[in-house]
């Protein structure tokens, strides 16, 4: 059996992974998909810490953010697309929403 500690150390490096490329990617389907390896990293968290407490309750809240992440993703990409179809750019030093 696999200790918890692999799982816990994978999650930490999934997160800081994601957190580094969120910072220092500057285009926004990047930054998207940064957010979404952290939310995963999460994910693997919680499950890793039900299993070893023999409990469902990581689980289930694992459950719903996979849930909330579905609508991130639905609705992030449709924002990104709007971005895209009006500046023509998803990169985020060339977008300035306050500018008008």
């Amino acid at each position: 059996m696999i200790p918890i500690s692999y799982f816990i150390v994978l999650s930490f490096i999934l997160f800081f992974l994601g957190i580094v490329a969120f910072f220092v990617k500057k285009d926004l389907l990047t930054q998207f998909m940064a957010v979404e390896i952290m939310l995963n990293a999460a994910n693997l968290a919680f499950i890793a810490f039900a299993k070893s407490a023999n409990a469902l309750d990581g689980q289930v809240i694992v459950f719903f953010v996979i849930t909330v992440a579905g609508a991130e993703a639905a609705i992030g990409l449709a924002i990104i697309l709007l971005i895209f179809r009006h500046r023509k750019t998803i990169k985020t030093e060339d977008i300035n929403l306050m500018k008008g």
